[in-house]
């Protein structure tokens, strides 16, 4: 679609709805995240900091940052918008939305943006107060900027789509809190995997999650656990998947016309 005929009043209108929901739930949106996080930094660079003092040359608090951050990231960015998408179709209002002058690209970049825009939001606030905890440095950090929104982006997109697919509020929780979160920590959130028994190693590589964190990773520190290009490539590969869903959604009109 040429951009200069889209309906950017269409996609304003959807985006600042969904971000003034964000600051009437203000504590829930960012507070928690941050108490969250700074909790773990107190209970994981605590306990385990004291045990290991260092992972390939960065200190463990240091450590874990990309991956505190990247975990808040995932789930956010899925919650924010399944919910977004889930209530129009809950309250009937979705219908209104199909059937305004606005295209299905253009109401899927209005949920998605601001989705994403909260959960990036969130994301330098956690790097901001985690700086209070660690010492950090960011070696690269166009390309942290860029693993930081496609990460927003692509996973607001699988929010998207749980919440098409959900017809309940347990649906609505059932992915991030029993599939993501766990993937999270077992994809390498608070060690490396060189850390890990050869066999565990080789399993850990076929969680997607593990390349998200060790490319955010390195774009802190230099390290990684997988090629970043390897990394790159299979983030690429997930938005792909995600955006070839959601076209078919729409084109199916799968669970929004009944």
């Amino acid at each position: 679609m040429n951009p200069a005929h889209m309906n950017w009043y269409g996609i304003a209108a959807i985006y600042r709805f969904e971000m003034a929901r964000t600051f009437r739930t203000l504590l829930q949106s960012i507070v928690s995240p941050v108490i969250s996080t700074s909790l773990y930094f107190v209970v994981f660079g605590a306990a385990i900091g004291a045990r290991i003092t260092e992972i390939d040359g960065v200190s463990y608090g240091a450590f874990i940052v990309p991956g505190l951050i990247m975990l808040t990231l995932l789930t956010q960015s899925v919650t924010n918008a399944a919910f977004s998408i889930y209530f129009p179709k809950f309250t009937g209002t979705i219908y209104e939305i199909l059937s305004a002058p606005i295209s299905p690209l253009e109401i899927v970049i209005g949920y998605v943006g601001a989705a994403a825009t909260k959960s990036t939001v969130i994301g330098f606030i956690i790097l901001i107060t985690a700086s209070f905890f660690v010492p950090m440095q960011i070696q690269h950090p166009f390309w942290m900027l860029v693993f930081l929104l496609l990460t927003a982006v692509t996973f607001s997109l699988l929010g998207f789509i749980i919440g098409i697919w959900a017809d309940g509020f347990e649906k609505l929780q059932f992915i991030p809190l029993l599939i993501i979160t766990p993937l999270a920590f077992l994809g390498g959130t608070f060690y490396a995997i060189d850390m890990l028994p050869p066999v565990w190693q080789t399993v850990t590589l076929f969680n997607p999650v593990l390349y998200l964190i060790s490319a955010f990773r390195w774009s802190f520190y230099g390290i990684a656990d997988v090629n970043v290009f390897v990394s790159f490539g299979m983030i690429m590969l997930f938005l792909g998947a995600c955006l070839a869903t959601v076209a078919w959604i729409f084109r199916t009109g799968y669970r929004l016309r009944s």
